[in-house]
């Protein structure tokens, strides 16, 4: 089923990975004209109402943008509400990562164009861009305050990187920035006064200043990776 709504045109999808399996994408695509292909990954409660505004704001922006549902190898449908950290983490963590990466690959077949696909990942997603950008093609990928950044220091990142980082955020520490900003030196590295999930702009730690200003970066960097193309 998809629907229209102005100049965006929504659908979901089947996305079929390389090992078989079966997962839902919620697209979002622009009428027409699109800059490139984008792969919005999710934090750690799966295809929420507020993730599907991020995939239609990037749509809105001119990219086939599109979210695949990593939690229906374990739950069809499964979104995780907000009040239930721990069991949302747990979730997220029981993902195999390989079959995360298939995911991602099939992901990015279904956004193919000519200009290139991005990929774009908030909290556990944000940690995930790395090991995508070392194993899927890719012309760029950028971190929301990522998670477990430290676990995936060892990939060798095959398009240009940016990371957004809270500067109160415990999940990323000034000992974590750093190793990543060794780790990939020729990433683009901003840090915020603001903690984590700030441009999740339901969630109370939403900071409006430094989401504005991570999106305008994120638009500009997306701009330059797929005028490359």
């Amino acid at each position: 089923m998809s629907s229209a709504s102005g100049q965006v045109i929504e659908e979901k999808i089947v996305l079929k990975a390389a090992d078989g399996g079966e997962i839902n994408g919620f697209c979002a695509r622009p009428a027409s004209g699109a800059r490139g292909g984008l792969i919005v990954l999710q934090e750690i409660f799966g295809l929420t109402d507020q993730m599907k505004s991020v995939v239609q704001f990037y749509a809105g922006k001119g990219y086939d943008t599109i979210f695949p549902c990593f939690y229906d190898r374990v739950e069809p449908g499964l979104a995780v509400p907000f009040d239930e950290i721990e069991r949302a983490r747990a979730t997220a963590a029981g993902l195999d990562q390989d079959k995360v990466i298939a995911d991602i690959g099939a992901a990015a077949e279904a956004v193919k164009n000519p200009n290139g696909v991005s990929v774009i990942g908030f909290c556990w997603g944000g940690g995930v861009i790395v090991r995508a950008a070392a194993d899927v093609s890719l012309k760029g990928a950028v971190a929301f305050y990522g998670t477990r950044l430290e676990t995936f220091l060892d990939h060798q990142a095959k398009c240009p990187l940016l990371f957004h980082f809270g500067e109160t955020d415990h999940y990323s520490p000034p000992e974590v920035i750093e190793q990543v900003r060794k780790a990939f030196p020729r990433a683009e590295t901003y840090i915020y006064s603001a903690g984590h999930a700030f441009a999740n702009d339901v969630r109370p730690s939403y900071d409006p200043q430094a989401a504005e200003l991570a999106i305008e970066r994120t638009l500009e960097f997306l701009g330059r990776v797929h005028a490359a193309a």
